[in-house]
């Protein structure tokens, strides 16, 4: 008779899981025993949980399916907070496995105890805590199904140890059918008249339960109309359309707020309208200023959380799109669109090193290429002068956290071995996950990682200079030579410090499919 943790590696696989990252614990060594002869679902056993978690978001957050991830009690689980929380902001589909003390000790302060829905309820969409193996199929099935609807975000699971070696009877539950919600036809004429007696309309696309034919369908049913990409979101539109306009965001091009700010009608499909995206919370106005904000998003619980919609529809993109008749364009709305698209390429256009190097990286990697990074200064020039084209893909924090994108890059290499990954950090950033470069060898991921090595933490420090003029704290770095830490996992680097020689030497990184780096010292 299966165990319950037989049981649950079952389910999962069931649920179409292919993938699990963790680092192992001794409260789930009953899970890691069942995995043991289980090549359909893999475990990739990561160096620290908080590098687990970010590439168990990121496998979310490129293919649609939750992530997984498997930790242990206490510090365990504690250390993956950041990718959970990453998880929560980004409206990311992630399922968090945790093995717990054994049910007769629980209430005692046991060693590593921990109460979950205390310590995780507040960025969970739903924390439960197992305790009869029966139910094994049901809450894991129903985990998955929370994960992924409405505002996708993350679920956790605790198991306590003991009951993982229990006899499990319960039949493993088929997937629960994707819940959808269709748009009326009433509701997709008035947004239609909205959209074409609009002078200056605009839409933003963001948030993640885009589908790739809701992908396809966006620029087709909005002719004439900028397109425009809410913050890190960026891979939504090719940014080839002559009416993709730019992204919002942290170190948006102020032209483009002031933009989206006289548009007299704005179509947010997808995104949640955050704080980057909208400026912090200011880029729309209260009701009956004149302007309209049709908002459509997933989770109805999102609609009018923050700005009061003139229509608000709770759909995913796609289905809110087939709906949608196409939007005719007149010569007033063309000469908008152009307006906006020029703003853009002018934009994109700003000279410095990073600058040239990402519209280099551009020249150099496919289109279908994969590109992650994490938070810093270092990103700005990346989100303003990369190009992404379809079916490229962008995996980068909506939230904000350092140390993303090595764990990220990992997570895309395993997912698509046949696609180009780059990683892109800053000196700062990398070092919070850098462990994971080991687990990088170790599954063979041929990722190209750029560092960026100014020697500070360069976004603080702005701040810093902005606030408190000539007093710079804490801000300064001292850095390891990052070629010999590289090469010191078995690694290929170099280390450049101009944009041209940086080109070339990310050329030569992705010719080499094997693992890399390329050390850029800049100011």
């Amino acid at each position: 008779m299966p165990t319950a943790a037989r049981t649950l590696v079952d389910q999962l696989i069931a649920l179409g899981a292919d993938v699990a990252f963790g680092v192992p614990g001794e409260s789930y060594l009953a899970v890691l025993d069942a995995l043991y002869d289980t090549p359909r679902l893999r475990f990739v056993t990561c160096r620290h949980e908080g590098g687990a978690a970010f590439a168990a978001e990121a496998h979310g957050k490129l293919t649609g399916r939750p992530g997984v991830l498997m930790v242990t009690r206490g510090p365990g689980v504690l250390n993956a907070a950041v990718g959970i929380h990453t998880a929560q902001q980004d409206e990311t589909p992630l399922l968090v496995f945790v093995g717990l003390v054994p049910r007769h000790q629980r209430g005692r302060d046991a060693f590593q105890e921990l109460d979950l829905g205390q310590a995780f309820g507040s960025i969970c969409k739903w924390v439960h805590e197992l305790d009869q193996p029966s139910r094994v199929p049901e809450v894991v099935s129903r985990a998955w199904t929370i994960a992924r609807s409405g505002r996708p975000g993350p679920v956790m699971i605790g198991l306590p140890e003991d009951m993982l070696d229990e006899a499990c009877e319960s039949p493993l539950v088929p997937p629960t059918p994707h819940p959808r919600a269709d748009v009326g036809s009433d509701t997709a004429a008035e947004v239609a008249f909205l959209l074409g007696s609009a002078a200056r309309p605009l839409a933003i696309a963001g948030g993640s339960r885009w589908s790739e034919a809701a992908i396809d369908l966006l620029p087709q049913v909005l002719p004439g109309v900028p397109l425009v990409t809410g913050f890190r979101r960026q891979d939504l539109i090719d940014h080839r359309l002559p009416s993709f306009a730019g992204s919002l965001g942290l170190g948006a091009d102020p032209a483009l707020v002031a933009r989206v700010a006289a548009a007299d009608l704005v179509l947010a499909v997808g995104d949640r309208l955050d704080d980057p995206t909208t400026d912090g919370f200011t880029l729309f106005p209260p009701p009956g200023a004149g302007r309209r904000l049709v908002h459509v998003h997933p989770e109805p619980r999102e609609l009018g959380r923050v700005f009061l919609p003139t229509i608000s529809i709770a759909a995913e993109p796609e289905a809110f799109l087939r709906a949608l008749p196409p939007i005719a364009g007149d010569r007033a709305r063309s000469a908008w669109t152009a307006a906006a698209r020029a703003g853009y390429v002018a934009w994109s256009a700003t000279e410095s090193v990073l600058d040239e190097v990402a519209r280099g990286m551009r020249e150099v990697l496919p289109d279908d290429a994969i590109v992650t990074n994490g938070a810093g200064n270092f990103t700005r020039p990346l989100q303003r002068s990369f190009a992404y084209r379809r079916p490229g893909r962008q995996l980068a924090p909506v939230g904000g956290s350092m140390g993303y994108g090595l764990p990220a890059a990992l997570a895309a290499k395993l997912a698509h071995p046949d696609r180009v990954v780059v990683c892109v950090a800053g000196d700062g950033d990398l070092l919070m996950t850098a462990q994971e470069l080991a687990t990088m060898m170790l599954e063979g991921a041929a990722v190209v990682v750029l560092v960026v090595d100014n020697g500070v933490y360069g976004t603080i420090r702005t701040h810093q200079q902005r606030r408190y003029p000539g007093r710079p704290i804490g801000t300064t770095l001292s850095n390891p030579d990052f070629v010999t830490f590289a090469m010191s996992f078995g690694m290929q680097a170099e280390r450049t410090t101009t944009a041209p020689d940086t080109v070339a030497a990310l050329r030569r990184a992705v010719a080499l499919d094997r693992p890399a780096l390329v050390h850029l010292v800049t100011e």
